[in-house]
């Protein structure tokens, strides 16, 4: 079979798994409230599917483009999603919580949908990214991350539980905004895909702080350009709001749009239930059981922070001297994945010696998963360093 057919097979397989995990949702929420297990297995038999059709699109990608299907965002965050599916199964079938495949997977399909926004063409790697070390740490980094987004999520389902989500207070004001960032992902999800298929790419381009000559391609109606944009023969300048060099005008201009989409979403959603998010999730957290939850978060600690370990820090740092002669240089990167190591293993350390439990390793465990979305998602992209290739 040539590269091309196993291309298309890969993204076939990984579209037919979305539209799976999709569905599965259903049965698994309706085994939840009528309390009937068929129905319950029913959706992870769709899950398992999924998951099956994701690893034939890993394993027809990797044929077809020759090394691990790892290499940029598309990449990655569709491995960070078929990862989390697999912890997510792995998860029920040692404890059985149809609840957490519930709240999990919609965060799969957030994160899948995340990387579809980006280039899906099988590129050859940079010569920074031609190692077998790429395999080993990118690969170790996305498991770590997948097992650490359970804690997450059975720590979101522990204190949605025990939250009296009709009054105002700041657990539920924090709760309201968990969702909030994620709707705001789904809005930056939807507003790119929609822009790319309905507007042209438009190009600017203006001079750096050095004098040097860049440009910057539009996919979306500019809101932001830079001041000192420039117009060359045969290119249309943009209509928008100028802004120093030093600011990038449209890593911002599609920010604002994610916000603006997601803001949109989230209001629109308040105003047709007329309640919040988490007072429409309440009702399927109604027989979880607390210590059960918060064992299977601490548990999916004990289990991501040694891989994360090995991935993010020691992994990292053996590639980081075959490719640049050094083990450790303060890249932004790099601080972020030391931040986020340190974040977990403060989180161990009271748990163990200070028996911090429920609400507030839970809490925690949520702050946790935001510091791996902040490290994978917008240090890569808004924040220039030697990771910025990806």
């Amino acid at each position: 079979m040539s590269s091309i057919s196993l291309i298309e097979l890969s993204s076939q397989s990984l579209f037919l798994s979305f539209l799976l995990l999709l569905l599965a949702i259903i049965p698994i929420a309706a085994a939840i409230q009528s309390n009937k297990k068929w129905i319950g297995r029913m959706g992870l038999a769709l899950t398992f599917l999924a998951f099956i059709l994701q690893l034939i699109y890993f394993t027809c990608r990797w044929a077809a483009i020759g090394h691990a299907p790892v290499g940029n965002m598309y990449e990655f965050m569709t491995f960070f999603g078929i990862m989390l599916v697999g912890s997510t199964l792995l998860i029920h079938h040692l404890y059985k919580q149809l609840v957490v495949p519930l709240f999990s997977i919609p965060v799969t399909l957030i994160i899948i949908g995340y990387g579809a926004v980006f280039t899906r063409e099988a590129s050859p790697l940079v010569p920074a990214l031609q190692s077998h070390w790429l395999a080993i740490h990118v690969i170790t980094v996305a498991l770590s991350s997948a097992v650490l987004s359970v804690a997450f999520a059975s720590g979101f389902i522990y204190l949605l539980r025990e939250t009296d989500v009709d009054r105002k207070t700041i657990q539920t004001r924090g709760l309201e905004f968990v969702m909030y960032c994620l709707v705001v992902v789904i809005g930056f999800i939807l507003s790119s895909l929609t822009f790319s298929m309905t507007t042209e790419e438009r190009v600017v381009r203006f001079e750096d702080r050095s004098g040097m000559e860049e440009k910057a391609i539009y996919h979306m109606p500019a809101i932001f350009i830079t001041k000192d944009a420039v117009v060359h023969e045969g290119e249309e300048k943009l209509a928008g709001i100028p802004l120093p060099n030093v600011i990038d005008a449209k890593k911002l201009n599609s920010i604002t749009w994610a916000f603006l989409t997601g803001t949109i979403l989230y209001f629109l959603f308040r105003l047709l239930t007329r309640r919040k998010i988490i007072q429409a999730m309440k009702p399927l957290t109604k027989k979880v059981n607390l210590p059960l939850m918060d064992e299977i978060s601490y548990r999916a600690v004990l289990i991501g922070f040694p891989l994360f370990s090995l991935g993010g820090l020691l992994f990292a740092m053996i590639w980081a001297h075959f490719a640049w002669g050094r083990f450790w240089g303060w890249d932004p990167k790099e601080v972020w994945a030391l931040i986020t190591w340190l974040f977990y293993a403060g989180l161990l350390h009271l748990r163990t010696s200070r028996e911090w439990l429920g609400t507030r390793t839970a809490w925690m465990a949520v702050i946790g998963f935001g510091l791996i979305v902040f490290n994978q998602v917008f240090v890569n992209l808004v924040i220039s360093g030697l990771h910025s290739y990806a």
